[in-house]
């Protein structure tokens, strides 16, 4: 398991104790007292995991609710809170400000790392999950299914050779931004771009004749004179 894990003001020893457990299994834990830092970790490092250990006392319940809050608004990742507090309204209230998972200090180390792996899994499939889901490239009518090659104008499906495919996708993933013909040559043809304005130009041409309603005046694949195509 690989990851990594972010503690806010580990008071108890318990994930001092566990960090070299996690460090086994390749889970990077790192430790702040500081909010800001926090927040400048979540921003800059790709975190699997915040677990924040709950201080005694109202108000620091009311800091550490608002913390969760702000977590969450900032990032979609799994939160676990550690606290002596075993009040159920307080667990309550802990997981609608934002947490994912509730964890009294009196539960024995060996459970706690099972649900602090738990988490760390939950999040790997949510990523894949996205992952997959990036890999759908969409422009008004106009789908790109990467997971399966497909491409779909309005509802029905469009066959496009290899080549053309390449240059699609390549394009509708940089959707708005122009590409020139040397970049997409060389994107795709994997060679360098010495007099291929013909080449592409020819690919860029089938493409339109299979997904444009009317080729000479392309609503998808538009070319910018003098610069390249772009989609978008």
């Amino acid at each position: 398991m690989e990851g990594s894990v972010l503690v806010y003001h580990a008071k108890s020893k318990i994930m001092r104790e566990l960090a070299p457990i996690l460090k086994r299994e390749e889970v990077i834990v790192q430790f702040t007292e500081e909010k800001q830092k926090l927040y400048d970790y979540l921003d800059q490092n790709d975190i699997q995991l915040v677990i924040v250990e709950m201080q005694e006392g109202q108000r620091e319940l009311l800091d550490e609710l608002e913390l969760l809050s702000e977590i969450r608004k900032k990032s979609c990742v799994s939160i676990i809170v550690i606290s002596d507090e075993e009040n159920e309204s307080t667990k309550i209230i802990t997981l609608n400000a934002g947490a994912d998972d509730y964890i009294s200090t009196s539960c024995s180390p060996l459970e706690i790392l099972a649900r602090i792996q738990a988490q760390l899994r939950r999040y790997s499939q949510l990523s894949n999950v996205f992952r997959k889901m990036d890999k759908i490239y969409q422009v008004g009518e106009l789908l790109v299914d990467d997971r399966y090659r497909i491409v779909m104008v309005e509802g029905r499906s469009v066959n496009l050779t290899p080549i053309e495919y390449k240059i699609l996708k390549l394009l509708v993933q940089e959707k708005g931004k122009v590409i020139s013909i040397s970049q997409i040559y060389e994107a795709i043809w994997h060679m360098k771009a010495v007099g291929v304005d013909n080449t592409v130009a020819v690919h860029i041409c089938h493409i339109r004749e299979k997904i444009e309603s009317n080729p000479k005046k392309p609503q998808y694949l538009k070319a910018v004179w003098g610069s390249g195509y772009k989609v978008g």
